[in-house]
C-alpha cells in the first residue's frame, strides 16, 4: 500500500521506499508531487474548485488551450477538454464523424485506446474486451506496425511499408468506403511497447490523405515527454487531424485535451459535445505549470538521453539470455519482449510475472504488458536520478538470470 511518493520513489505504509518504473501507468511524467504542479494546483483550490467551462469562461482553462496551440505540431490548434483518455477518445470519434460526414473507423490489431464501450470496440486486443461484447459496428483493423511478429518480411522500414499497405486493403476490402478515421497510439503501450519503422506513419497517412480519411494519434500514453519529444507524433514527421493527450498532461491530475484543427474542431456545433468536470480548473493549472515543467527542465530531452542509455545497458545485459526476444523503445517508454525460446518466440507471461515481482521484492516497481502478458514495461518518471535507473535496470537484469516462476 503506498502512502506517499515523491520524484521516482514511492513510498509504502510499512516505511519501505520503491524506485517507481511504471509511473502511475505512465502518469507522472515530471515525478511524483512536482513542487510547481503541487502549489500550481493549491492555490487554484483556493480560487475555484469548479464551474463549467462549457457554461462560463474559466481563465486556466483558456489558458491551458493556449500553450497547447503553440505547442502541439502543425495545426492543432483547438482543443476539448475532459477527463480521462478513454473520453478524449470518444470525443475525436464524434468529431471525426461530424467533420467528415462518415461513420467508420479503422484502429491496429493490438490497439488498446480505453475501457469505454466506443474505446474498446476501437481496441484490437481480445483480452481487454472479453465479456464487454458485441461491441460498435463499423471498426476494421490493419495490421500491427511490429517487425518482431510481422507477418510481412524485409528489414524494419521495408516492413514499415508493407504494413502501411495494408491499411489501403483494410480501406477497400473491409469496409464499405465510409471510414471517418484511422486511429493509432504513435508507440503502442498496452501492445506491448510497440515502435513503428520510421516508414509507416508517413506511407499511412499519404494513403490517408489520398481516401479523405482523418488521422487520430493517440497519445495518451506516449504524449508529455514520455518518447524523447514533447509528442511522439514529432518522431515521424506526421502531422494528425486529431491528438489525443492524457495522463502526462496533468502529472496526475485528471484531464484530458482532444486537440484538432481548427476546421475540425468547429464541426462540433455549440453545446453538442459535453463533459461536466471536463476542464476542470484545478486539473488545468496543474497542467499549465507540468507544461512549465516539461519545458524549463527539458524533460523530453533528459527521456531521450536516459532512455538511449538504458536500451543500451539492457541489450548488452541481456545480448546472452535466451529468454528475451527482443528489447525496444523510444525514450523512457521500454519494452523487454520475454519469450520461452529466441526461435519459436513463443511469448512467456509466467517468466513477466515473475519478473515483476522479483523486482518488487527488490524495490522496483515495474508494469507488464502485451497481448500475451510477455512485455516487461519500465516507464519511470522522466525526472529519475540516473543511479536509480541504473539500480532498476540491474534489478531487471538480475531477475532474469534467477527469476522464480511459480
Amino acid at each position: 500500500m503506498i502512502t506517499r511518493a515523491e520524484g521516482a520513489r514511492v513510498v509504502a505504509d510499512d516505511g519501505r521506499s520503491y524506485i517507481d518504473c511504471f509511473a502511475g501507468i505512465s502518469v507522472v511524467n515530471a515525478g511524483h508531487v512536482h513542487p510547481r504542479v503541487r502549489d500550481a494546483a493549491k492555490a487554484q483550490i483556493d480560487r475555484l474548485i469548479h464551474a463549467s467551462s462549457y457554461t462560463y469562461y474559466l481563465e486556466p482553462v483558456a489558458d491551458l488551450a493556449e500553450r497547447l496551440a503553440a505547442v502541439t505540431p502543425g495545426r492543432l490548434q483547438q482543443t476539448f477538454f475532459a477527463n480521462s483518455g478513454a473520453e478524449g477518445i470518444e470525443a475525436a470519434m464524434r468529431m471525426a464523424k461530424a467533420f467528415t460526414g462518415r461513420h467508420e473507423f479503422i484502429a491496429l490489431e493490438r490497439s488498446f485506446h480505453g475501457r469505454s464501450v466506443g474505446t474498446l470496440s476501437l481496441t484490437g486486443n481480445q483480452s481487454r474486451k472479453t465479456r464487454g461484447g458485441p461491441y460498435l459496428p463499423g471498426v476494421a483493423f490493419a495490421p500491427t506496425p511490429y517487425p518482431y511478429r510481422s507477418r510481412f518480411t524485409g528489414d524494419a522500414e521495408e516492413i514499415g511499408l508493407q504494413t502501411a499497405a495494408a491499411v489501403e486493403d483494410v480501406i477497400r476490402f473491409h469496409t464499405s468506403g465510409d471510414v471517418a478515421a484511422f486511429i493509432a497510439e504513435p508507440v503502442m503501450g498496452e501492445g506491448g511497447i510497440i515502435v513503428p519503422p520510421k516508414s509507416y506513419l508517413p506511407a499511412v497517412k499519404e494513403i490517408l490523405d489520398r481516401y479523405g480519411i482523418l488521422l487520430i494519434a493517440d497519445e495518451v500514453q506516449c504524449g508529455f515527454g514520455r518518447t524523447g519529444r514533447l509528442f511522439a507524433s514529432e518522431h515521424f514527421g506526421v502531422e494528425p487531424d486529431i491528438l489525443v493527450s492524457a495522463k502526462g498532461i496533468a502529472d496526475g491530475f485528471p484531464l484530458s485535451a482532444t486537440i484538432a484543427r481548427p476546421e475540425v474542431a468547429q464541426s462540433f456545433r455549440p453545446g453538442e459535445h459535453l463533459s461536466t468536470f471536463g476542464g476542470n480548473p484545478v486539473s488545468c493549472a496543474a497542467a499549465l505549470a507540468n507544461l512549465d515543467v516539461m519545458l524549463l527542465e527539458d524533460l523530453p530531452g533528459r527521456a531521450a538521453g536516459l532512455g538511449a542509455k538504458a536500451l543500451d545497458h539492457l541489450r548488452a545485459g541481456a545480448r546472452d539470455m535466451a529468454c528475451v526476444g527482443e528489447v525496444r523503445g523510444l525514450g523512457l517508454m521500454i519494452g523487454i519482449e520475454l519469450v520461452k525460446d529466441r526461435t519459436s518466440k513463443q511469448p512467456d507471461p509466467a517468466l513477466a510475472k515473475a519478473v515483476r515481482a522479483y523486482c518488487r521484492e527488490h524495490g522496483v516497481l515495474i508494469g507488464v504488458g502485451g497481448v500475451d502478458g510477455n512485455v516487461l514495461r519500465l516507464q519511470p518518471p522522466l525526472v529519475i536520478a540516473e543511479g536509480d535507473l541504473d539500480a532498476a535496470l540491474e534489478a531487471v537484469l538480475a531477475a532474469l538470470q534467477h527469476p522464480v516462476v511459480a
